[in-house]
């Protein structure tokens, strides 16, 4: 099954932004725990890219521990707002945790419970929205934030090469017009992509890092 190469994730981790104290830590507790983050060198692209959008606003589906929430967090100015959703309450109080550790002047939400129920609850216009929650409900996920994206914002949807089952040669299959066997996962993946391609409002490209991360920036 098609992986990004270690060797760039490597590469890409000394060329980003240096993880502070905290992020270190963040990053101890993933390895210890076999928790599944983002990593470091995608983390480091999260930053670069709200700083990159001018980000003021920041709306999470599935935040862990609070891993991206962090360095999305380093980005934005002091009338910044991030939004961190898990359904996990656990996970959710250790990233209240973390980032109030966080030297961070920015509003931070910490809500317990269905991101695609709770965003409804948010107006936009959000800078940049993150998809990380079911697989299976990615596409769910873009059409819920569409809407809230402001033009010259970002989607960004992860594990669009791998994680759990997916499988990047199904997921490219699918892009390509193969309805061929892909797992629910993979089809989940594919399907993000694809709305993202087929909106007018969006460009789409795809960040090779971590375990692949698509990227839709809207135009209008």
């Amino acid at each position: 099954m098609p992986t990004v190469p270690e060797w760039i994730e490597d590469f890409a981790t000394v060329v980003g932004p240096d993880p502070d104290d905290v992020l270190v830590e963040m990053d101890a507790y993933a390895e210890r725990e076999g928790f599944p983050t983002v990593g470091s060198a995608v983390g480091g692209w999260l930053e670069l890219l709200a700083r990159m959008v001018d980000a003021e606003r920041v709306f999470e589906f599935g935040s862990g521990y609070g891993y991206s929430a962090y360095w999305f967090a380093r980005a934005l100015p002091g009338d910044g707002e991030i939004v961190l959703t898990e359904i996990d309450a656990d996970e959710l109080a250790l990233a209240e945790e973390y980032l109030d550790r966080g030297e961070f002047e920015a509003t931070i939400q910490y809500e317990h419970g269905d991101a695609i129920e709770i965003v409804a609850d948010y107006d936009g216009p959000f800078d940049v929205a993150l998809i990380d929650n079911e697989k299976t409900r990615y596409r769910e996920a873009f059409e819920a934030i569409r809407e809230k994206v402001a033009p010259g914002g970002i989607v960004v949807a992860d594990n669009a090469i791998a994680g759990g089952s997916i499988d990047a040669d199904a997921v490219r299959g699918l892009l390509a017009g193969d309805r061929g066997d892909a797992d629910e996962m993979s089809a989940g993946i594919a399907a993000v992509i694809e709305a993202l391609q087929e909106d007018p409002a969006f460009e789409a490209s795809l960040l090779p890092v971590g375990e692949g991360v698509a990227v839709g920036y809207r135009v209008e």
